[in-house]
């Protein structure tokens, strides 16, 4: 918890000197699509520096207990932006970090493999992204995102959704990182 506040204490002497808006909260489109809660909050950090943090949950399991698909996952992603001319407004550049903790399986349209098995596990990474805002008024925005980076998973494989058997694996994945299309409302 003093951890916490610390994190929160040094957001607030940062952002002091802070220019135009400073603090945002967001919803990812595309999480929404997905029935995946999400949560995103930006803090203006410097006139060309913002803090975006960004958090997601999916809690379903849909259809049969053994043959169902499960999308069960947590996550957070944290991201360092640069904006090119002022934040909030226009291009960014940002380096971001993600950590999860998923179960799923049973997606019968994307391959064989899951369809068939179901993988338990976390990950963890980091990654470069692009974006782009769009101010729609006084306190709203849209924005669009793209990431690309590297994700560690350790994870177990079950060859079906209820057996006990599994094989613990562990794996890297260099590819798409982040995606976003998020509307956003500003607190001034």
């Amino acid at each position: 918890m003093k951890k916490v506040l610390f994190l929160f204490a040094l957001l607030a002497l940062m952002t002091t000197n802070a220019y135009g808006q400073k603090f945002a909260v967001k919803s990812n489109l595309l999480y929404d699509a997905t029935t995946t809660f999400n949560l995103g909050m930006e803090i203006g950090l410097a006139k060309k520096w913002t803090l975006d943090i960004s958090g997601n949950y999916n809690p379903w399991k849909f259809g049969d207990e053994c043959t169902g698909t499960r999308t069960k996952h947590w996550m957070v992603q944290p991201e360092l932006r640069f904006w090119t001319c002022e934040k909030f407004n226009g291009h960014f550049f940002g380096l971001h970090g993600h950590y999860a903790d998923y179960n799923v399986g049973g997606f019968k349209f994307l391959s064989d493999n899951m369809e068939n098995n179901r993988y338990q596990g976390d990950l963890y990474g980091a990654g470069l992204s692009y974006g782009y805002q769009w101010l729609l008024s006084n306190r709203w925005s849209m924005e669009a995102v793209i990431g690309a980076g590297w994700a560690h998973m350790e994870h177990d494989k079950y060859p079906c959704a209820c057996c006990g058997d599994f094989e613990s694996k562990d794996r890297d994945y260099f590819g798409v990182t982040k995606v976003a299309l998020s509307i956003i409302y500003f607190f001034k």
